[in-house]
């Protein structure tokens, strides 16, 4: 989703009071009137709010988020809370419209905030899960160096030394396996082994 930071707070007046001109209390507001029906539960008289207001509210909630899907939830949970609350509008306050203007614009506001810390969250997740697998990578690379260093160091075995290590150290091997995988006696497998593990050693730079 596209956000937008909200609008300059000099934009506000003319956004949440309505036109100019525009009564800014209740004398002579048929709005500021059908709320004080709504508050007493007409039905009707929300149906004709909802008619009048929804596309300035829905306009300004659009405004803020510049999602249409999530401006219109924004614009029904509006109208909903414009149901519950309609007995809190004072109109020695300001116009009906004003007030519900101003309902819509913290509603959206608190959408983008809210949308704004999910992507927060889903950033530092991808951050992290990064950061593992630039761990899991570095160790893959460590590994390969350390097999390179190990295979050059292998080369500088003599051929019997090598294939003994190899069997028991790279191949898992016991010596008794080796011994039986290359039919030599125990003690010539062990020997070999032993003598190719400490040129390994030395080729490796391995302090013992």
């Amino acid at each position: 989703m596209d956000l937008v930071p909200p609008p300059h707070q000099q934009d506000l007046p003319d956004a949440l009071t309505g036109a100019q001109g525009e009564p800014a209390g209740g004398v002579g507001d048929p709005l500021a009137q059908r709320l004080k029906q709504v508050a007493k539960g007409d039905e009707a008289a929300f149906a004709a709010v909802y008619d009048e207001t929804a596309p300035r509210l829905h306009g300004l909630v659009l405004r803020v988020l510049r999602n249409p899907a999530q401006s219109e939830e924004v614009t029904q949970e509006v109208f909903l809370e414009v149901w519950r609350r309609a007995s809190h509008f004072d109109p020695r306050k300001g116009s009906a419209i004003g007030w519900m203007l101003t309902m819509a614009h913290r509603r959206a506001i608190d959408r983008v905030r809210s949308s704004q810390a999910a992507v927060t969250r889903d950033d530092t997740w991808h951050a992290r899960t990064r950061e593992v697998d630039f761990d899991t990578t570095a160790e893959l690379a460590t590994a390969r160096i350390e097999a390179r260093r190990v295979r050059s160091a292998l080369d500088g075995l003599t051929a019997s030394q090598r294939e003994a290590v190899s069997l028991a150290y790279l191949g898992g091997y016991t010596h008794t396996e080796v011994a039986g995988l290359l039919d030599l006696p125990l003690g010539t497998a062990k020997t070999r082994i032993r003598d190719g593990l400490i040129r390994l050693r030395d080729q490796l730079g391995v302090t013992p």
